[in-house]
């Protein structure tokens, strides 16, 4: 490898895309073009990246098989910062495992993060917390700790797990910093600011309150029935019952906790299931059904018992109830906060992050584009959508199972 490429190398490790062009910029070869392919990527061209990244793939050839699967960790990379979640896996796990066999550690450490990285933001973070295992700590350069550090807090922060969040992005910033990469520095800062910001709310009869995450994981943990409306379900300190699939029960149990510990009228129940302005019988004979059906679901927590007016709950172990709402009553707010990251998203993209059909995100976007709330960019497949930050909640880190649509 000449002077010109290590040069190039060294630049873009450290976060000096501008550098490493001024040495590469003119190159056509298989090297030249792969360092201008991760170049334009740290510049936010990643169309252009992604096209220079092929090429060189193609250019090293098959008797280059570690120089190729480096292309494919860059553009694995690249399709994470543009959101394109449905991009092969199974690439990007062919790859790790040929740098793997040609003791290429650095780079099998970069792949494992990326694939932490894609697992966890789609949800999946059991998964995401088997690959980091996987990556170890021996042996990491200050950028390396500081992602690892940053995967790890972000499983922390899907766990509920308040402490362990704030000491692994202490850790991710001290390493940020070590490298002198800016722009992971500010990665790491945003998101430690999330976890002072409103999380979720609790409501009773005497208003409203916002909680942030580690009054969550707090109230979590005491003796009380919490119907958790940021993830459809309703749990004490033993037994959790999931709801997401019932909406219905679900808005029933949400009202009644919210109320406790008064009761709530029937009208009032039959406006929150069911949608109707006016209750007439039929619609009472359908709640009581359906308070016949959240009953048998709930006895493990609570009683739901009928008061003159209406029903009431009463927790079972538990010394009280609490109603936890999401941070913003904005119906699609769970798409917001997916799109307040910053990044370009495509309607694939959200709907596997938010485990939904992509027409259901569509008709999301349409509403919010009416209202001005988010914007497109370009046309056709490579239609991306924007938000700006929703300021004063925490975004991605409470995002609501979703609701079964029609």
């Amino acid at each position: 490898m000449d002077s010109l490429i290590t040069a190039a190398g060294r630049a873009l490790a450290a976060g000096d895309p501008l550098g490493a062009l001024r040495r590469v910029a003119l190159r056509d070869d298989a090297s030249g073009l792969a360092l201008r392919g991760i170049a334009m990527a740290q510049l936010g061209d990643l169309p252009r990246a992604v096209v220079l990244l092929r090429r060189a793939g193609r250019a090293f050839g098959a008797k280059e098989p570690v120089a190729r699967a480096r292309c494919v960790v860059a553009e694995a990379e690249i399709a994470l910062a543009a959101r394109n979640l449905g991009w092969p896996a199974a690439a990007l796990d062919a790859a790790t495992a040929t740098l793997e066999a040609h003791g290429d550690r650095a780079n099998v450490v970069h792949a494992r993060l990326l694939a932490a990285r894609r697992l966890l933001l789609i949800g999946r973070v059991d998964a995401a917390a088997q690959v980091l295992g996987a990556v170890g700590r021996a042996g990491l350069t200050p950028s390396a700790r500081a992602v690892q550090a940053l995967v790890a807090a972000g499983i922390a922060i899907r766990r509920l797990r308040t402490a362990a969040a704030r000491a692994a992005l202490a850790a991710s910033l001290r390493a940020a910093r070590a490298a002198g990469i800016p722009a992971l520095v500010a990665e790491v800062a945003r998101v430690a600011a999330l976890l002072d910001a409103p999380a979720a709310r609790v409501r009773s009869p005497q208003g409203e309150r916002p909680l942030r995450l580690a009054e969550v994981e707090r109230l979590l943990a005491s003796d009380v029935v919490v119907v958790d409306g940021c993830r459809y379900l309703v749990r004490d300190g033993r037994t959790t019952i999931r709801l997401a699939s019932r909406p219905v029960l679900f808005a029933l149990a949400q009202a009644l906790g919210e109320a406790w510990p008064g009761d709530v009228a029937r009208d009032a129940l039959v406006a929150r299931a069911f949608g109707a302005a006016r209750a007439d019988e039929s619609h009472r004979a359908r709640l009581r059904v359906e308070a016949g059906r959240l009953r048998r679901l709930l006895r493990p927590v609570a009683d739901i018992t009928a008061t003159p007016r209406g029903f009431a709950m009463t927790p079972r172990r538990a010394r009280a109830v609490v109603a936890l709402a999401r941070p913003t009553d904005e119906p699609h707010g769970a798409v917001l906060a997916l799109l307040a990251d910053g990044e370009a998203w495509s309607t694939s993209a959200l709907a596997l992050a938010l485990d939904t059909s992509q027409r259901s995100v569509q008709r999301a976007l349409d509403t919010l584009a009416a209202e001005a709330k988010v914007q497109s960019l370009g046309r056709g497949r490579s239609r991306r959508w924007v938000a700006p930050p929703l300021p004063g909640f925490t975004t991605a880190l409470l995002l609501p199972a979703p609701l079964p649509v029609d």
